[in-house]
């Protein structure tokens, strides 16, 4: 298995483990619990970014273009109530 090959199945992995951890916790009515979830997903966020940006650095990923003030402002009034143009 090359190593983009691997770097890509731990980032799924990853990825899949922060939806799991983030599902639980909007399930869960143990406080204690819930902390530990949240502190769990965190670390996962964490790690997930570095590998991200190891395969960046590599090549393996090569985000989309960054968008325009305009595009993000327009996507940011959808998502907290004002209208889109």
């Amino acid at each position: 298995m090359q190593e983009k090959d691997m770097v890509s199945d731990i980032l799924a992995g990853t990825k899949a483990s922060i939806d799991s951890y983030s599902k639980a916790i909007t399930e869960c009515a143990n406080q204690q619990l819930r902390s530990t979830l949240q502190q769990l997903r965190n670390e996962a966020e964490q790690f997930q970014y570095q590998l991200f940006q190891i395969a960046e650095q590599k090549g393996y990923y090569v985000p989309a273009p960054t968008a325009n003030a305009n595009d993000v402002q327009q996507v940011k009034s959808g998502l907290t109530g004002g209208s889109m143009q």
